[in-house]
């Protein structure tokens, strides 16, 4: 993949994340209902994917309740995380002509094709799945 095609990706990616958490917060606080549903898991199969809570989990961040966002789903912090890294990686790429995002996704790519590191990483994410069936969220 070229470097502006990921960069275009991740920026897409970024921006349509930020929207949808503008969006569910302005939905909670007009109303305390959290039923925007828009997993199709959840909606096929009737149970929560890996990602579901995820925004909650990161509205609870948001409010100072980290234990609360860890129970809603512990990939919050890590989506949080990303949301925050991908555009400061990418405005510094774009100033300074770098391409340390580049480097960082190919060197994380090529970390996950490792049986040590991959097998850990997707026992994780069933273990978070399992956890997410059993509160169903």
């Amino acid at each position: 993949m070229s470097r502006n095609k990921l960069y275009g990706i991740l920026a897409i990616a970024c921006l349509a994340g930020y929207i949808w958490l503008f969006v569910s917060f302005q939905n909670n606080y007009i109303s305390s209902k959290h039923e925007i549903d828009v997993c199709l898991v959840k909606q096929i199969l009737n149970i929560p994917c890996p990602s579901c809570g995820s925004t909650r989990s990161i509205e609870a961040i948001f409010q100072g309740n980290f234990k609360e966002a860890l129970l809603w789903n512990p990939f919050g912090f890590l989506v949080l995380g990303i949301m925050i890294a991908i555009p400061l990686m990418l405005i510094i790429d774009f100033f300074y002509k770098k391409d340390l995002l580049l480097q960082y996704y190919l060197r994380f790519e090529n970390l996950l094709k490792h049986k040590k590191v991959a097998i850990p990483a997707i026992l994780l994410l069933i273990s978070n799945w399992v956890w997410n069936i059993y509160k169903d969220v």
